[in-house]
């Protein structure tokens, strides 16, 4: 579903600000992959999904997502294979529109836009559905305006508008690190429901090391550029904390005392 090969982003070229953000990466991911992302400041992990998403073009490489090569196509037109959900719960959605106004226009996403009224009786009822499924209380709340919404709240919508149309594949973006806990922990909890309902081939960047662990069957670990580490199937359920932290040792050739250290 989606096959990043040998990508090199570099800014500020021949400055002395000079950064290598990829440098070489490769990814592939099967479909129905739930792919956590790890690694300290400055690893990548951010540039790698903006490239992915077409924020900003790749010096080398190229990006294939479900087997069309968007290397040099622009954001907005890869938005029509992608759904997306940012660390900042503001971002993603419009805070001066309703709920289902904005659910609306997730649901239009890559159609033609007209005249006509702008969200159907049947629509409503769907959406109430979904809301109620999310047990938040929202689905009585369908003409609240966005911006009123706690930032759990918030970042539940933004996650049912980023997969309402079934993205080929779905960025999270620490989508949970402007939350507290318990409201991260549901949102996570959302994740991983809406994820394997619809079978979505995902990349969920985070900082806690136990979220990524526990979330999705796949963990890569990035480090200057690069994936480091990548660990799946029976050897990721098996996955501690602490037998990360050898892994990152030995796969780096750099030792850290916890998690905190090695994420910055």
């Amino acid at each position: 579903m989606l096959k990043v090969n040998n990508v090199i982003k570099v800014f500020n070229p021949d400055t002395i600000n000079e950064k290598v953000a990829l440098n070489g990466l490769n990814l592939h991911l099967a479909p129905g992959d739930f792919c956590t992302v790890i690694g300290g400041n400055g690893a990548g992990k951010s540039t790698m999904l903006n490239a992915i998403a077409g924020v900003w073009g790749v010096d080398q490489g190229n990006i294939i997502i479900d087997g069309v090569n968007v290397t040099r196509w622009p954001e907005h037109k890869r938005a029509s294979l992608l759904g997306r959900v940012f660390q900042d719960p503001m971002t993603g959605t419009a805070a001066t529109m309703q709920i289902d106004e904005n659910l609306a226009l997730a649901a239009r996403r890559g159609q033609r836009r007209g005249l006509k009224w702008g969200v159907t009786a049947k629509e409503r009822a769907r959406y109430q559905e979904m809301l109620a499924d999310l047990g938040l209380g929202l689905e009585g709340r369908l003409t609240t305006k966005v911006g009123l919404l706690s930032g759990g709240q918030r970042q539940a919508v933004t996650l049912l508008m980023a997969t309402l149309k079934e993205p080929k594949l779905l960025l999270l973006d620490e989508h949970t690190a402007a939350l507290d806990p318990k409201t991260a922990a549901k949102v996570l909890e959302l994740t991983d429901r809406i994820v394997s309902q619809h079978k979505l081939t995902t990349l969920m960047i985070t900082h806690n090391m136990r979220d990524a662990i526990a979330h999705g069957n796949r963990l890569i670990m990035m480090k200057d550029g690069r994936i480091i580490l990548d660990i799946a199937g029976e050897e990721k359920r098996n996955l501690t904390v602490e037998d990360l932290l050898a892994k990152f040792s030995e796969a780096s050739g750099e030792e850290f005392a916890n998690d905190r250290m090695i994420l910055g």
